[in-house]
């Protein structure tokens, strides 16, 4: 009987380092990992510059780990029009970093990217080897990421975009809107921009399941279904008994910073399929079951 590499590498003891682990994904990830008993290290901002080559590898050498995930990021996306050069310090210089270390010391990278790295302008899911062509200063800081990621790790880097994530931890739009809908009578909501909320949870999940398959290259962590902000928060008023009237459509333009988010960025999933693990769920079957851990975390 002969076994793959993959199925190897899905038995070996794995040993998990999270950057960036006190933001909403990085904690729910930690939270999925520790559930399963895996052995993980979180390290936040305060504990870990990624931009700190030497502190990179103070912390690798420390805790030995096997593959870390990186959920650090600038991820201030106005802010970042005109601090480019320092949210790529951080998106771009600090990922090439960590990909360095793990491609000297033979550990499996995985890291979070963005739907922005697309101009929107599609009228069908961006596939996972669409050309990328950023219309910001966020999108364009997270490609470079990107492309150091693939750039060092060939075989052991792993590209997870993601988009519209929202969790019990930190800040969100889901969690907005429950917040809104107790403070005004009516909540203006962009209409024409499609996309796919996606929960930290099920995406937490997808991270590690994708480890144990062993898969490399580029994947789109997000839900399945597309929707828009406006719709989503017409679900978020039914899911507690208001009026989803109450939502008004508005477009980009009558946003202030709405010219520079791309209106269609809703991704495809063929790349999961192709390493025989399943999609996402629908947004909407992972928004109903969420909500009630949303709105307990606002009490």
């Amino acid at each position: 009987m002969t076994t793959n590499a993959a199925e190897l590498e899905a038995h070996m003891v794995n040993r998990w380092l999270v950057t960036g682990a006190a933001g909403m994904l990085g904690r729910d990830l930690v939270g999925v990992l520790q559930g399963l008993n895996e052995s993980v290290v979180a390290v936040t901002r305060q504990d870990l510059d990624i931009t700190d080559r030497f502190s990179v590898r103070a912390v690798v050498s420390r805790y030995q780990p096997t593959t870390i995930v990186n959920c650090a990021a600038w991820t201030r996306f106005p802010e970042a029009e005109v601090s480019e050069s320092e949210a790529l310090l951080i998106n771009g210089r600090g990922v090439r970093e960590l990909a360095s270390i793990c491609s000297d010391r033979s550990i499996r990278l995985v890291h979070l990217s963005t739907d922005y790295v697309f101009d929107g302008t599609s009228c069908q899911p961006y596939a996972e080897s669409a050309a990328t062509s950023p219309i910001n200063a966020y999108g364009r800081t997270k490609l470079a990421g990107e492309q150091a990621v693939l750039e060092l790790l060939p075989d052991d880097g792993t590209i997870v975009r993601t988009a519209w994530l929202y969790g019990r931890h930190g800040t969100n739009f889901i969690r907005k809107m429950v917040r809104l809908e107790q403070m005004r009578k009516t909540v203006d909501v962009v209409d024409d921009q499609w996309g796919q909320p996606t929960w930290t949870v099920d995406l937490a999940q997808q991270i590690v399941a994708l480890v144990r398959q062993g898969a490399s290259g580029v994947f789109h962590g997000t839900s399945s279904g597309e929707t828009t902000w406006y719709d989503i928060a017409r679900m978020v008023f039914r899911l507690l008994g208001a009026d989803p009237g109450r939502i008004r459509p508005v477009r980009s333009d009558q946003v202030a910073g709405g010219e520079l988010r791309p209106r269609y960025t809703v991704l495809g999933h063929a790349a999961w399929r192709e390493v025989g693990l399943t999609p996402i769920r629908h947004w909407a079957t992972a928004l109903t079951q969420s909500f009630p851990l949303l709105v307990d975390g606002e009490s």
